[in-house]
């Protein structure tokens, strides 16, 4: 009885820890099944963001906010983090501090120069900077950041 109840408690205790995880570290190949390889009609806005990037963190409400007035439709958002994997608790606070509420992703790729030109071959690496994917395929690119009219008249067009 005592291991089953150990059992249980280690069970809740992992489900709890996972649940409560607000961010998950992927490799390149990971990252474009989250978006790019989905050949469903959804439009998946991919913003790729770090906490010391201050446009982009100016940025996030933005997209939270299309994402609320989107919800109705199929929208995803999907921030992309570029901090280093062992900024990944400051990361975590900062998703948790700002509430934000859509996917957090945290890029775990090395080195840039090995993946930027398979994102966007226009793309010089710096952030921030968006893609969106419908049907599999790219329809927005843009590098640099967006303000709320921006970005919801973008979604517009491409839902």
């Amino acid at each position: 009885m005592r291991i089953i109840l150990n059992i249980g408690l280690a069970a809740c205790l992992l489900s709890f820890i996972c649940l409560n995880k607000k961010v998950e570290v992927v490799n390149y190949t990971q990252l474009q099944k989250q978006a790019e390889s989905k050949t469903n009609d959804t439009l998946y806005i991919v913003n790729f963001w770090a906490t010391w990037c201050k446009p982009c963190v100016q940025e996030m409400p933005f997209f939270e906010e299309a994402a609320t007035k989107f919800s109705s439709q199929k929208v995803k958002v999907i921030y992309v983090s570029l901090n280093s994997l062992k900024e990944l608790s400051t990361v975590e606070k900062h998703i948790e501090t700002k509430n934000i509420q859509n996917r957090v992703l945290l890029l775990n790729a090395g080195n840039p120069n090995d993946w930027v030109d398979k994102i966007d071959k226009t793309w010089s690496g710096s952030i921030p900077a968006t893609i969106m994917y419908k049907g599999g395929k790219k329809v927005f690119f843009k590098e640099g950041e967006f303000t709320q009219e921006e970005i919801n008249s973008v979604i517009e067009n491409k839902k």
